[in-house]
């Protein structure tokens, strides 16, 4: 599909043009889970350095989600019953992950890179079971998520998530387990068989043991025993000495600044720019190489190369726009936002039941290499999946009010607009708001006015030739027909290949 050859030849440097409707809604999608009419009509004209600046000032200074009660609780805290137990905990981690959820919601960059992160760093709750556990991990993706990535391969690696998914806390220096290592550098920091050895991977679990001390296992955090550390000499990545956790990390990025900065810079590249980044007919790999320049010169800061990318010519570029399939919950979040419906606790828990369905459990990736993303999304079942469960999302809010989607309709033809006679104004201004490309065809758009133009509304009430009393007999302001009209609207347009990317 064309959407997938990469032929961005835009240059790393800054756009500088004032932003328009489409590349502020792009940012938001890119950057967020897309964004209100209100909010892209507020941002557009801004220029990209204003409005990205922003953005990252408000990341920056996001706190985390409080601590729960039960942050610290252990095995005591919980009912002596294995079943009662159990529900507790699913429900502890049901409402961590709806308060998560939430803050997806409000347009953060932060949170969609702690969503990113927890896809990198990945764990499986189904492993490791404690909410608690759960929570600290949470706190460190949002903590780090825009900081230093130096400091975040060292906190990350110690919480009790990942030293139980990974093994470091079975990992005793008498029989070290390499589990953490090898994933530290095969997919944390430098990829696969980039820069580092097995004998590097032997070492380096020598000295990452320790990290034991666990009590009931699952249940208490994991401390360091001496006993259990390997106090010999160890050689990493050229460097000897008796080398601990955090000798590693700093070996490391001193021996091996280009490898992780050029993949950590290609990650982030295919998940905000395009899934393509080994092109041959565009500059991917120049555009990574500026953005690997620019981590290292800011000693592993992510703001800066993240507030390069996201101002840059190549970001907005034509061919930027619209190559990303979107995961499950890009694709619920996405609407929820972008349509401004009133969203309750009970739309987000359906999102999020939907996106298990579809393959995208929330902190539960498929493995640890997490979820592949982009075209892992779309296959015959997945894609049936997608359209039945947008549907019933959709229907969801018109069942609850049917009159939220006229406002919608309202907003994206603008106050000029609001209450034009021309169903083709209401129609142009759904399909911009909510397909990235449009529509690719002019048979597609007849399909959707069709759609809209439903028979309870003779095609001669429509437009300002045809009036009774000196008024159309249409008019999106007031007629009674209009919500169904835009409801079947989205039902048809969700359904199309377009609504699939962002």
């Amino acid at each position: 599909m064309e959407y997938f050859v990469n032929c961005n030849t835009a240059p790393l440097a800054p756009y500088s043009a004032p932003l328009d409707r489409l590349r502020v809604q792009h940012l938001y999608r890119r950057a967020g889970f897309g964004a209100s009419v209100q909010t892209v009509e507020q941002a557009s004209g801004q220029t990209a350095d204003q409005l990205v600046d922003s953005l990252i000032d408000r990341a920056l200074n996001l706190p985390p989600i409080p601590a729960p009660d039960w942050a610290t609780w252990n095995r005591d805290n919980y009912p002596s019953d294995g079943d009662l137990a159990r529900g507790v905990i699913r429900t502890q981690i049901d409402v961590l992950g709806l308060d998560y959820t939430r803050g997806l919601m409000t347009n953060n960059l932060r949170d969609r890179l702690s969503f990113f992160w927890s896809n990198h760093f990945v764990t499986e709750i189904d492993v490791y079971e404690s909410p608690a556990f759960l929570y600290e991990y949470v706190n460190c993706l949002q903590r780090n998520a825009l900081g230093n990535f130096k400091t975040f391969v060292s906190e990350i690696g110690l919480t009790n998530a990942m030293l139980y998914y990974l093994d470091g806390a079975f990992n005793n220096g008498r029989n070290p387990n390499e589990n953490y290592a090898r994933e530290l550098y095969e997919l944390f920091t430098l990829g696969e068989g980039n820069g580092y050895t097995e004998e590097d991977v032997i070492e380096t679990a020598k000295a990452l043991s320790g990290y034991t001390e666990r009590g009931e296992v699952r249940w208490t955090p994991v401390t360091f025993d001496v006993t259990a550390f390997d106090a010999g000499p160890k050689t990493i990545l050229g460097q000897t000495g008796n080398w601990g956790y955090a000798d590693v990390i700093d070996i490391l990025f001193q021996e091996r600044p280009q490898e992780i900065a050029r993949f950590i810079c290609q990650k982030l590249y295919e998940f905000f720019v395009h899934p393509d980044s080994n092109d041959s007919a565009g500059n991917a790999q120049t555009i990574i190489a500026g953005m690997a320049g620019t981590f290292i010169s800011n000693n592993f800061e992510l703001a800066p190369v993240l507030s390069e990318l996201f101002k840059s010519q190549h970001f907005f570029d034509d061919n930027a726009v619209g190559v990303i399939i979107k995961s499950p919950f890009d694709l619920y979040l996405n609407f929820i936002n972008e349509s401004g419906f009133t969203c309750t606790d009970s739309n987000l828990s359906f999102a999020r039941e939907s996106s298990r369905l579809l393959g995208q459990e929330l902190f539960d990736p498929i493995d640890v290499a997490g979820w592949q993303r982009n075209r892992s999304w779309i296959n015959t079942n997945f894609m049936i999946g997608r359209w039945l469960t947008s549907e019933v999302l959709i229907q969801g809010f018109f069942q609850e009010n049917p009159e939220q989607f006229r406002a919608l309709a309202m907003q994206a033809v603008g106050a000029a607009n609001s209450n034009t006679s021309n169903p083709e104004t209401v129609v142009r201004a759904l399909v911009d708001k909510f397909l990235p490309k449009g529509l690719l065809t002019p048979q597609e758009f007849e399909n959707a006015m069709s759609v809209f133009k439903i028979e309870d509304v003779p095609e001669n009430y429509y437009g300002p030739d045809y009036v009774d009393g000196g008024l159309s007999l249409w008019m999106l302001a007031v007629s009674m027909e209009a919500p169904q009209q835009v409801f079947l609207l989205m039902m048809h347009l969700s359904r199309q290949p377009e609504f699939q990317l962002k």
